[in-house]
């Protein structure tokens, strides 16, 4: 496993850091901005080594691209249907499988939750003024 701590890796860990649940290319975008001669692939190739390193979190949404978290210990996000942003949640499922009643003789090792919904933000500009 290559733990070298490049600076691209460096660049890319604080992007995700600075940015709020960003995808591959709004990382890219973030670093091109000052670093113009980063290529897309090293970008991702160090998002993906961080994530299998468990130094920042990915996130596979039901829709789009992955997101990325700087937040790494278990926890849940909300999405806003309306303009996609993610939103960390501190819902509790220690034990999945108490939420099931029967599981058929599966064993549950992760679970992996997307709540969907509307922001406040979106709610406001929805709602009749």
């Amino acid at each position: 496993m290559n733990r070298r701590n490049t600076i691209q890796r460096r660049l890319v860990a604080d992007a995700v850091r600075v940015l709020d649940h960003p995808d591959a290319e709004t990382v890219y975008e973030k670093i091109v901005q000052e670093h113009p001669h980063i290529s897309k692939a090293t970008v991702y190739r160090n998002l993906n080594l961080l994530a299998e390193q468990n130094e920042i979190g990915k996130i596979s949404t039901a829709e789009g691209a992955d997101r990325y978290d700087c937040r790494t210990r278990p926890h849940y996000h909300l999405r806003c249907r309306v303009c996609g942003k993610l939103f960390d949640t501190d819902a509790n499922f220690d034990r999945p499988e108490t939420l099931l009643k029967d599981t058929n003789g599966f064993t549950i090792e992760k679970l992996n939750a997307e709540f969907i919904g509307i922001c406040a933000d979106c709610k406001e500009k929805e709602a009749p003024h």
